[in-house]
């Protein structure tokens, strides 16, 4: 029997031996449910500590134990919650920016004030979700493939051929539903992700300004100062990692 079967088999047996069983499936996707609707009420009466009883072991080491657990729920938080409506890049810009607090977190009570914070976070985002607009397939798809593809020149004209519609009634859908076109949403997805690497990266305005697939740097700081009043470089200077809990920042 290979190494990782006999670790298998002793695990089961010393959970037998010991009545350990982990959190009930039921139990779980209940509370991820909750969080998915938004429902705040529920998911407090529904929430159970992190790491505790049936959680299962990670790590002999405490507080790497319960990181991992941590990443653990933020992934299924994103997961749920992408498929409950919430934009791919909403969802995982919470997931990195709760990951990189975590990381930093040096007790167990700091991990657990973390781990209430983001799931009441990604509830809250949920409320307002449900209460938005239900978007159509083709326009999600849309919304889908904006988000995957903000590193590359977009046409109306592929994305179209990926949802299966004609150019003319994809953007007349999407305007309609949105309230944007397909062109604005594409540059303030941009811009917004433009924010986020100022904030929580070393990368360059220019680096930025390429890898988000603008055609010049100045295209970049006209278009960023357009949607959020301020250069890339103000705009750094402003809000690098002021949500790190440190005061350290750069121009």
């Amino acid at each position: 029997m290979a190494e990782s079967g006999k670790a298998l088999t002793y695990r089961a047996f010393m959970n037998r031996e010991y009545s350990f069983k982990h959190s009930p499936f039921e139990q779980e996707f209940e509370f991820y449910d909750c969080v998915k609707s938004g429902d705040e009420e529920s998911v407090r009466k529904h929430m159970t500590p992190l790491g505790g009883s049936g959680s299962g072991t990670l790590s002999e080491d405490p507080l790497r134990n319960l990181k991992y657990h941590f990443v653990i729920t933020i992934a299924m938080l994103t997961r749920f919650c992408v498929e409950g409506g919430m934009e791919m890049e909403t969802a995982y810009t919470l997931s990195d920016l709760y990951i990189l607090k975590a990381d930093k977190c040096g007790t167990a009570e700091e991990i657990h004030k973390l781990h209430y914070e983001a799931v009441m976070d990604y509830t809250k985002q949920m409320k307002c979700v449900t209460r938005g607009n239900i978007y159509s397939k083709p326009v999600i798809m849309t919304m889908d493939y904006i988000y995957d593809n903000l590193h590359s020149q977009i046409s109306i004209e592929d994305i179209a051929e990926t949802v299966d519609l004609s150019s003319a009634y994809l953007s007349r859908l999407f305007h309609k539903e949105v309230g944007v076109t397909i062109s604005t949403y594409i540059a303030v997805k941009r811009i917004e992700t433009a924010q986020n690497m100022l904030k929580y990266s070393d990368y360059s305005a220019l680096d930025i300004g390429n890898y988000l697939a603008f055609t010049t740097h100045s295209h970049f700081i006209s278009t960023f100062k357009k949607y959020t009043g301020m250069t890339p470089g103000e705009f750094r200077k402003k809000y690098y990692r002021s949500n790190w809990g440190n005061n350290k920042s750069k121009s």
